[in-house]
């Protein structure tokens, strides 16, 4: 695991940095594709109350950006994973338990300063604990199933399985909001098969739990 130049020891808050060091007023808009498990049951109740399942709510969650812009940094193709928790305070105080940013290596500098402060603003959440290193992140679809691995698996991995619903054809979700982002084009309900991680002193394994794919919009608030 290689972590990036910008963050410095133990607690990183390297994507508080990297918010700071974003070009006041600069414009962004990201469209993204996320693959996405965590421990609750299908479906995750966080997207209709103020507090998950269990007192945690661990996730994985593999980004792939479609197309976007931040100021003139092309976004294109650039690829993250979040790793955390959102805890039991999440939605009553704003703020998750911890959370790993994973950026690819492939993702140049310019990408990882612009979307540092998007990530923060599409969730709006502080993190007591907040660590960003690089590792590769893959990314694969064959049919009903989907893969996504963090360092070759071995520090976060998810395998999931589509729902079928009565058609056959996948259940998607619509109408509901994706934390701050601004569109959605529905929930695509899978359940886990596999979907653990063992990443900065945190393990967690479950299968047979909530999982989705969504892609989505998010973009800077327009000013009043």
């Amino acid at each position: 695991m290689k972590v990036l130049p910008l963050a410095g020891t133990g607690l990183v808050l390297a994507l508080a940095v990297s918010l700071a060091a974003a070009p006041e007023g600069s414009s962004w808009r990201m469209k993204a594709d996320y693959v996405e498990a965590c421990s609750c049951h299908l479906f995750c109740q966080c997207y209709f109350n103020k507090q998950a399942e269990h007192p945690m709510c661990e996730f994985n969650m593999a980004v792939t950006v479609r197309e976007g812009h931040s100021g003139n940094v092309d976004l294109a193709s650039a690829k993250y994973w979040l790793t955390g928790d959102l805890g039991d305070k999440w939605g009553a105080e704003k703020k998750g338990s911890w959370v790993t940013v994973s950026f690819d290596p492939k993702t140049t500098q310019a990408q990882r300063d612009a979307l540092a402060p998007i990530i923060l603003k599409t969730y709006g959440l502080e993190w007591p604990e907040l660590k960003v290193p690089m590792s590769p992140i893959e990314v694969h679809q064959s049919g009903d199933i989907v893969e996504a691995k963090l360092a070759d698996g071995k520090q976060a991995y998810m395998k999931l399985k589509r729902e079928p619903g009565t058609d056959g054809k996948g259940v998607v979700l619509k109408n509901v909001n994706y934390f701050n982002a601004v569109q959605n084009d529905g929930f695509q309900m899978y359940k886990s098969i596999e979907h653990r991680a063992d990443l900065n002193g945190h393990q967690f394994s479950y299968s047979d739990r909530n999982a989705f794919l969504i892609t989505i919009v998010s973009q800077e608030p327009k000013k009043q």
